[in-house]
């Protein structure tokens, strides 16, 4: 028996129709929390008997038939077609050079009410849906829209970074603004970059160019703690360029020439095999041994 094998289709319809987000979907639904629209729209659940029976409460207007079996109109009497999209977005296609790398999909992008482009936030909340659901209107909308001073023309979104792996040059809940990459022959080899696969989020550096000869790529961690790995190219679902990040943490005071030097002179005692307290107590007894001498 296949009844709620397509209902997550059938949802993003219904949103579309209504023109809701998720968010705003949940709600009506009596649930201020939108993580579960997002998994029944990603595939991730399937909605149970109490989740079909609130959607034809909250619209009663709706076919149970159809919700629930896919037969027959989505508004009883009444053949409603499948929208195409929400009014604030639009798809932009990717670039022929992308053409053999990997699965690099359409991109979709909201705009406010003059045309032009939004960034948006994918807080970290919301990036479990993200690749599956990226290029939904559905989903998009449901994302805080903002215009950043720098970042006012092209194509750009902003990412919530989630754990240490590229300490110290981010820090966990900071966040990288980042411009599409749709193009390979623009990647910089050692630039960070947020690479979009069908199963996750990576913020990595990538150390070399991607040629259509490359069937993986090595990417890098700025934590020497996380070792390198390769990923396929086929992987690849979109690549964002970071472009530059807000963060809530200030750097500290940077260390004067002595101290790092004297930090580094530490490490090298150590790697040696010594001990760097018992070596500087042996130079302090030298020199002060060789001052009584002079002074004799």
């Amino acid at each position: 028996m296949e009844p709620t094998a397509h209902v997550s289709q059938r949802l993003q319809q219904v949103l579309e129709h209504y023109q809701l987000t998720a968010r705003q979907a949940a709600v009506k639904m009596g649930d201020e929390k939108s993580g579960k629209i997002y998994k029944l729209l990603s595939g991730d659940a399937k909605p149970g008997f109490d989740t079909l029976t609130q959607m034809l409460e909250v619209w009663p207007e709706l076919s149970a038939d159809w919700l629930v079996m896919g037969r027959g109109p989505m508004v009883h009497g009444v053949a409603v077609p499948p929208v195409a999209g929400a009014k604030a977005a639009e798809s932009k296609p990717s670039s022929d050079a992308w053409k053999n790398l990997g699965n690099f999909k359409v991109l979709t992008v909201t705009v406010d009410r003059v045309g032009k482009e939004n960034t948006l936030l994918v807080p970290l909340t919301a990036q479990a849906g993200y690749p599956s659901l990226c290029n939904e209107a559905v989903y998009l909308q449901d994302m805080h829209p903002y215009h950043l001073p720098g970042f006012e023309w092209g194509t750009y979104r902003a990412f919530e970074v989630s754990g240490t792996s590229m300490s110290p040059t981010f820090g966990h809940k900071d966040i990288v603004v980042c411009s599409v990459v749709d193009r390979k022959d623009l990647l910089k080899p050692w630039e960070c970059y947020v690479i979009v696969t069908s199963e996750n989020l990576l913020l990595k550096r990538i150390s070399t160019i991607i040629t259509d000869a490359d069937e993986s790529f090595e990417l890098h961690s700025d934590n020497p703690g996380y070792e390198p790995y390769r990923l396929p190219v086929a992987d690849i679902q979109q690549l964002w360029m970071v472009r530059g990040y807000l963060s809530t943490s200030i750097p500290a005071r940077p260390l004067d020439k002595t101290v790092q030097t004297m930090e580094r002179l530490q490490e090298v005692i150590e790697l040696l095999g010594h001990d760097y307290h018992e070596v500087r107590r042996f130079l302090e007894e030298s020199t002060h041994n060789a001052a009584q001498l002079r002074g004799q």
